[in-house]
Formats: structure tokens, C-alpha cells, sequence
């Protein structure tokens, strides 16, 4: 999951159930097209996504009171009330906030609305950001510190460095907001993000720290008094019906779309306009910042799984995991007996297990077979019909439904052929499954040690 993220992010097929692959990088860009005003819903990962962890499911539970009416002898249960109306974000056009009568006595070009619209977006965003950072320490660290809910240790692991974001986007909403004439609008903007871009390394460990942060949240929501807490704060108005991850979220979110945000004002601009030269400069870094961020997001994220799998025996033991610094996805699959097994594809080496939770910690990555590694795998496309498939399960599906999405890996060792065949949750996440594993094959044959990046991720959230 890198801002898996695996983040995670959403650019994939996020919507509702397990999603069992994830993919990284977490960091990924998405759509800067301006929709209504409505709840605003961000996507990681993961760290927070190929995995990402599946996405949270919402439940919601509606109290019920009794109500006592002066004129009647006895309680009757009325009916559960209203959920509160979610709290909506206003969302604003420049053109809305132009001032004509004290702008330029020259109309402006259909090209240079467009510009600061562009400018505008850019500043509301981070005008919503800082108000979205600053809520979530108030309506959920600082409660559930005050109450004892959670420790502050398991807090300061769940939030990571969130604190230190705040001033940091507060900095660039005010130059953005200094920089506004008193019309409204915004001549230049270029040489204020060159200056400020450099302090998005702040990001780096926040975005890593979510990796640990994301699983841990998950079995917190474990224990009565938070799940409780954080099904109050759902639903209440001020949360936008977005729970606490979507709000730790957010930051990976809004980081992944600077480089869309910028082009698309350098896109605006005219190559004589004198911000031209810097918005030109700005992009390229940016796109560095975010890169650097995604690598170094995807190590944390690579090493956070290694220290999760469980061995049985020393011979599972393999230096290719050892060695691996990047994670290309990993996520739930099925045997032919429909046993459901957790792979991993590393760098260099393909590994099988099963998901294990050990008293209350997060879940662990038990081996149960050996690590294949990547140079020694064959990959087969199972077209559906082709597996049978075994097991007890008498009448849930059919036989065609349980025959498909089956791919086989498979590998010589000592003169022994050991083959795997899995199944997928869908076609799509086959066919995922089955390029991300051609892409480390080739990686593998081409340089032998480096994984590209698969560019993809089916979350959002962790991973990136």
C-alpha cells in the first residue's frame, strides 16, 4: 500500500468490499476537475495502496430513545431520529470573488480566468487543509487523550507528525492570500511555491509513519470505548461523514495533487508572463518532492512487512527478502481449495502466507511455503473453466463462478516443481496480479535488482 499509498488513493476500484489487491505507489495523482459541493471524500492509503488495507467500512447505528408525552399514561418509542446532516463545505469560484469595479479596465481573457481559477483552487485547498488538520487534532487526538481512550504513545503512533503539517500549510495560505490584489485576483505565484516547496520534506515522515499507524488504528477500533468514540464522531455533522483515517489521509491526498494543481496554472499562463519562468521551475520540483516522498514512503512500507512475517522454519528463510527495499504489491488471493492466502511480491521473490493475529497485536504474515524467487517463476493465465478447484463448499457457487480469475505460479528446486495456483477476487485484480508479476520478471532480467514502479494503486489509502 505506497501512500499504497498502495494511498490507498483513490485512482482504482475503491468503491465498497475487500479490496484484495493493492498497489504501490501510494503517492498518485488525481483529478483536479471541480465537482459540486458536496462531502468532500479523499482517499493511502496506505500507507496506507497491490495492498492496500481494505477499505474501512462505515457501519452506522442509530439510537433510539423513548419519549414522554404529558397527555398520554405510557413511554412509546418514537421513531430513530434524523441522522444530523453532515456539515458541507463551501466551495467558491474566483469569479464569485471578483471584484469587477476595482479590476483591471481591460476584460479578462477566457486564458487568464482560467488562470485564477487555477490560482484560487490552489489556496481554498489549502485553506480546507489547514481546517481539516486542525480538526482532527481537536475532535479526535485531544478527546481521546483527555478521556484515556488511548494512550498517549498509541496516539502519537496513530497521528505520527500531523502537528507538524499545520504551520507548515498555514505558511502557503498566507503568502497565497498576501499575494491577492484587492480585486481578487493573483498576478504572480511561482516565486512563492519554489521558496516554500522544499518544506514538503516534512511529509516524508508522516506519510511513512502511516504505515504502522494505519494497522494499528485497525485494531484499536478493537476495543469497545473507541470504537464507540469514533462511531459518535461519524456521526456527528462536523465530520463530514468521513471516519478519523479518512482525515489522517487527507495530507497524503492533497500531496499527491500539488503536481496537477501546478500544471495546471502553468498551463494557464502565457510563456511571456514573468511567472512563467518560475511556475516552470516549481513543477519540476514538486515532482521530485513527491517522488523522493513515494520512495522513501515505499522502503518504510517494504520494511514494515518484512518485520511481520512469521517463520516456520529456517529454510524459509530467504536473503532475497532480506535484500528487498520496495514492495511492487501484495494483497488476498485463494488457493484451489479456496483457503485464503495473503501473498507478497517483493523485489526479487514471490511470498506466500497466511494472516495471523497474535493476542493483540497487529496482524501477522505466517510463510507456508517457500519464498519463489522472481527470476526462477513462471507465470501461467488460467482462461476460466480451465482449474478445478476442491474443497467443502457444497452449493454456494456455481461451478463457473468458482472456476475463474485463476492464474499459476510455479518454480524448480532441487529437481522438485512447486506450483501455486491462485484466484483472484475479479478479473481486474487478475489481470493486476498478473502484470505486476510480468513487470518484476522483466525488472529481474533486465537490471536484477530493480522493481519499477507499477504507477497504480487500488486504494486509497495507506499504502499511499
Amino acid at each position: 500500500m505506497y501512500i499504497t499509498v498502495c494511498h490507498r488513493v483513490s485512482f482504482d476500484r475503491t468503491s465498497g468490499g475487500n479490496q484484495s489487491l493493492k498497489f504501490h505507489s501510494l503517492l498518485q495523482e488525481p483529478s483536479t476537475k471541480r465537482s459540486k459541493p458536496v462531502s468532500r471524500v479523499t482517499s493511502l492509503a496506505s500507507l496506507l495502496p497491490p495492498v492496500k488495507t481494505a477499505p474501512l467500512k462505515r457501519i452506522g447505528q442509530t439510537l433510539q430513545r423513548s419519549i414522554s408525552f404529558r397527555n398520554e399514561s405510557r413511554m412509546e418509542r418514537s421513531a430513530p431520529p434524523p441522522a444530523p446532516a453532515a456539515k458541507r463545505r463551501d466551495s467558491k469560484l474566483w469569479s464569485e470573488t471578483f471584484d469587477v469595479r476595482l479590476g483591471a479596465t481591460q476584460p479578462l481573457s477566457p486564458k487568464e480566468i482560467k488562470r485564477q481559477e487555477a490560482i484560487f483552487e490552489l489556496a481554498q485547498g489549502e485553506q480546507d487543509l489547514v481546517e481539516d488538520l486542525k480538526l482532527a487534532k481537536k475532535a479526535y487526538h485531544d478527546p481521546m487523550l483527555k478521556l484515556s481512550i488511548m494512550t498517549e504513545q498509541e496516539l502519537n503512533q496513530i497521528f505520527g507528525t500531523l502537528d507538524s503539517l499545520i504551520p507548515l500549510h498555514e505558511d502557503l495560505l498566507s503568502r497565497l492570500r498576501d499575494a491577492r490584489k484587492p480585486d481578487g485576483s493573483t498576478e504572480n505565484v511561482g516565486h512563492i511555491l519554489t521558496d516554500w516547496l522544499p518544506c514538503l520534506s516534512a511529509y516524508t515522515p508522516y506519510c511513512s509513519n502511516q504505515v504502522k499507524a494505519k494497522p494499528l488504528l485497525d485494531q484499536k477500533k478493537q476495543d469497545r470505548r473507541v470504537q464507540d468514540f469514533l462511531q459518535r464522531c461519524l456521526q456527528s455533522p462536523f465530520s463530514r461523514k468521513l471516519d478519523l483515517w479518512n482525515f489522517l489521509d487527507i495530507p497524503r491526498s492533497r500531496l499527491v495533487k500539488y503536481p496537477l494543481l501546478l500544471r495546471e496554472i502553468l498551463k494557464h499562463t502565457p510563456n511571456d508572463h514573468p511567472d512563467r519562468q518560475h511556475l516552470d521551475e516549481a513543477v519540476l520540483m514538486v515532482q521530485s518532492v513527491v517522488a523522493d516522498i513515494n520512495r522513501r514512503t515505499g522502503e518504510s512500507e517494504c520494511q514494515y512487512y518484512k518485520d511481520r512475517l512469521l517463520y516456520t522454519e529456517d529454510g524459509q528463510k530467504d536473503e532475497l527478502i532480506d535484500q528487498s527495499r520496495t514492495l511492487s504489491c501484495h494483497g488476498e488471493l485463494k488457493n484451489n481449495r479456496g483457503l485464503k492466502l495473503h501473498v507478497f511480491l517483493f523485489q526479487d521473490v514471490l511470498v506466500i502466507t497466511r494472516s495471523v493475529s497474535l493476542n493483540d497485536q497487529p496482524v501477522s504474515y505466517q510463510l507456508c511455503r517457500q519464498p519463489i524467487p522472481i527470476r526462477q517463476l513462471d507465470l501461467e493465465d488460467l482462461s476460466d473453466g480451465e482449474m478445478r478447484v476442491g474443497g467443502s463448499i457444497r452449493g454456494a457457487f456455481s461451478n463457473n463462478e468458482r472456476t475463474k480469475n485463476f492464474f499459476r505460479v510455479s518454480f524448480r528446486t532441487g529437481g522438485q516443481l512447486q506450483s501455486h495456483c491462485f484466484q483472484a477476487s475479479d478479473a481486474f485484480n487478475k489481470q493486476q496480479w498478473i502484470n505486476c508479476i510480468r513487470q518484476a520478471k522483466e525488472a529481474a532480467a533486465l537490471t536484477g535488482n530493480q522493481l519499477p514502479e507499477t504507477g497504480q494503486c487500488l486504494e486509497t489509502g495507506l499504502g499511499c
